[in-house]
């Protein structure tokens, strides 16, 4: 028989929160729900194992930074930072999240069902097997994939007509790749990025994470997977060497 623990989160203060987690997660419980969550910070950081968490309201800032395994479900929008640094795992988002998703990301999943605000993926980087994946089913504000090193970011612009116009897009990226459903404004991309080919064995790299995001949120993966995307990758290795020497 599952066993869930249930936490109210209600006024409780972020730091006995997640002891209670932790605790419960040292337990060898394998299905944690916290309910009435308003803001409480660092849930579920550095947690390692396989553990689903339930979050139900609105999580605050790093929400699972530097977690390695379990899987998070947020019922309702999540603060800055969501994955920070995290080394594996998935955190899906019935919501928006708010600056900095996956800021620094180095393994796992995140899914986010409308929008990311501003610098989305920056300094997202990959190791070996380890590739991060941020998926965006909205749309996000501006210097998307800053600062780059790895990983695929992916944004669907689910709803949104016309070309993606949002300043600095993957500023400074040197590696890793942007994907963006439909056109991209010329003018928007930053220093040390560029418009690479997309063909059908790029589709067939983002097609299981389409696929993924769909059974999560319940969209038809059929039209996504044959849209047109833009991808976006760096233009050299060093985007800014030119700054830091001198002849």
């Amino acid at each position: 028989m599952n066993v869930v623990v249930r936490i109210d989160a209600a006024e409780l203060h972020y730091t006995p929160l997640n002891r209670m987690v932790r605790a419960a997660v040292r337990d060898g419980e394998k299905e944690i729900v916290i309910d009435n969550v308003l803001g409480q910070r660092f849930i579920a950081d550095g947690l390692v194992g396989e553990v689903v968490i339930t979050v139900n309201g609105v999580p605050g800032g790093d929400l699972g930074m530097f977690m390695r395994g379990p899987m998070l479900v947020v019922h309702g929008n999540a603060d800055h930072a969501p994955g920070n640094t995290m080394d594996g795992g998935t955190i899906v988002i019935h919501g928006s999240a708010g600056d900095a998703a996956a800021h620094s990301m180095r393994g796992g999943k995140v899914f986010v069902r409308d929008d990311v605000g501003y610098r989305g993926g920056i300094h997202m980087k990959e190791y070996e097997e380890k590739h991060p994946c941020l998926v965006v089913g909205g749309t996000a504000r501006s210097y998307l994939g800053e600062y780059m090193a790895g990983g695929i970011v992916l944004l669907l612009r689910l709803g949104e007509t016309g070309p993606f116009v949002e300043r600095g897009i993957a500023s400074g990226i040197h590696g890793g790749e942007v994907y963006v459903r439909g056109e991209v404004d010329p003018g928007c991309l930053a220093v040390g990025a560029k418009v690479l080919p997309f063909e059908e064995a790029h589709r067939e790299r983002i097609r299981p994470l389409i696929e993924e995001f769909c059974r999560y949120f319940g969209n038809d993966p059929a039209p996504l997977i044959v849209a047109d995307y833009t991808r976006i990758g760096p233009a050299s290795a060093r985007p800014f060497a030119g700054k830091y020497t001198w002849e």
